[in-house]
């Protein structure tokens, strides 16, 4: 274990600026943020030309375990995770067996206490039977409520189920926003159909939009705080922007829906395509952008949901719905910085800052003194071909195969380790830790 390190002569990017300086770590917090650092290190790190941001945080990942490992593990998930400059994960609980009691959610950090390259924390599923467990359980992000469609026993549309538990949830809701009836409805509608595409006319903008509008009454109604997981849809940005929200429901966007675009992507990629919620239009794409920039959308995610090709390679109908992500989220981000359409202050603040307020995570997500040292190392310049080759997720594929990107992740740092560098992983029990979230 290194107990110090130094940072010197790189681009830093701090939480409302840009600036030329050193970093000094110690006992795996930063102490000292300064424009010239003289301090002794047992490593000291002086390479021209990089930048040092905070680690993404991604709030939102099915990383399979327990359950078909082959897909993903924790372990090769947050392997790929730090690859990409991801220190922290969170993980969804549509598991096998599920996470929705405080056994299953124990068993999940324990897995992750020895295997993971990565902070961590894991959702605890809402069921219609489980709200007990839903409050009882520590140190915990949030509830997931898979409001359409989901895994086993996990779907929740009773409206008073729904409302006992935005009444006594004592934690952030976050909720997969579809309506199910009207979802179920297009299915039967279009049944038998082999059309990828048809994925976007089931599940709908009108199926989106109506879920969300009853998410936000219950929200309002109980002033319980409500994150609305992976936005799609430009109908729910207009309906959300004039609403006048209050501080406690936020909004997260995944960027594959900001950057792959229907139907051209459907033509490309077919099954490999299919997500929930779906891939849809440029023009709704760039209404998520607007949103983004105009914050109603605060944060970026992947919902990394891997599957093996095998099984993407089936037909619609057949083929589970999902696409890996976790280890390119960095790099896509930036692409928005590289087109003039952000500064590095909005990437960081996408990908680290608004996850730490937004679930009051305790002092990550900031190149700040007194907060972890969770970093990421990045060549700004470097232009590099994201190919299924050199993919690290388990499942072998992405969905942005042959995409040439500028900005690639050199090192990653967790708790002031290095557990990434140029190709290499160093894993070493104990350094990745659970996060905790500073009012849970």
């Amino acid at each position: 274990m290194i107990e110090s390190m130094l940072i010197k002569g790189a681009q830093l990017v701090l939480p409302h600026q840009v600036v030329d300086g050193d970093v000094f770590i110690k006992q795996g917090k930063i102490v000292a943020i300064e424009p010239s650092i003289h301090e002794s290190a047992e490593l000291v790190i002086q390479e021209q030309g990089l930048t040092l941001m905070p680690g993404a945080i991604d709030t939102h990942v099915h990383f399979r375990e327990p359950g078909p490992t082959q897909k993903e593990s924790i372990a090769s998930g947050s392997k790929a995770a730090v690859s990409g400059g991801v220190t922290t994960f969170f993980d969804m609980p549509n598991n096998n067996p599920a996470t929705i009691d405080v056994a299953a959610l124990n068993h999940k950090k324990g897995i992750a206490s020895q295997t993971s390259y990565a902070n961590y924390n894991f959702y605890i599923g809402a069921t219609n039977d489980n709200l007990d467990a839903l409050i009882t359980a520590e140190n915990c992000p949030g509830i997931k409520i898979f409001m359409g469609s989901s895994t086993g026993n996990m779907l929740v549309d009773d409206q008073q189920i729904l409302d006992d538990i935005f009444k006594h949830a004592n934690k952030p809701i976050v909720i997969h926003s579809e309506d199910e009836t009207m979802v179920r409805h297009n299915m039967d509608r279009l049944k038998g159909s082999t059309d990828v595409k048809d994925h976007m006319n089931i599940r709908t903008p009108e199926a989106a939009l109506a879920c969300t509008k009853r998410a936000v009454a219950l929200a309002k109604k109980h002033q319980q705080r409500l994150h609305i997981l992976h936005l799609t849809t430009a109908d729910e940005v207009d309906w959300l922007m004039s609403q006048d929200l209050p501080s406690y429901i936020t909004v997260e966007v995944c960027i594959q829906h900001l950057l792959l675009h229907a139907p051209e992507v459907y033509d490309r990629l077919g099954t490999f395509a299919q997500i929930n919620p779906p891939l849809r239009t440029q023009a709704h794409a760039n209404r998520l952008f607007y949103g983004l920039r105009q914050g109603l959308i605060s944060s970026i995610v992947t919902d990394h949901a891997p599957h093996l090709v095998e099984e993407k390679h089936q037909p619609f109908g057949v083929a589970p719905s999902g696409m890996p992500g976790v280890e390119t989220l960095l790099p896509l981000t930036l692409q928005f910085y590289h087109q003039k359409n952000a500064t590095l202050n909005d990437v960081s603040r996408w990908l680290s800052g608004a996850a730490q307020r937004l679930f009051n995570i305790d002092r990550r997500g900031l190149l700040s003194p007194g907060y972890f040292a969770d970093m990421v190392l990045v060549d700004l310049n470097k232009s590099w071909t994201i190919e299924n080759k050199t993919t690290v997720s388990q499942c072998g594929w992405s969905a942005f195969d042959g995409w040439q990107v500028k900005g690639k992740p050199i090192a990653t740092f967790v708790n002031g380790q290095m557990v990434f560098r140029e190709g290499e992983w160093f894993h070493l029990p104990g350094v990745a830790q659970e996060v905790t979230h500073a009012m849970s």
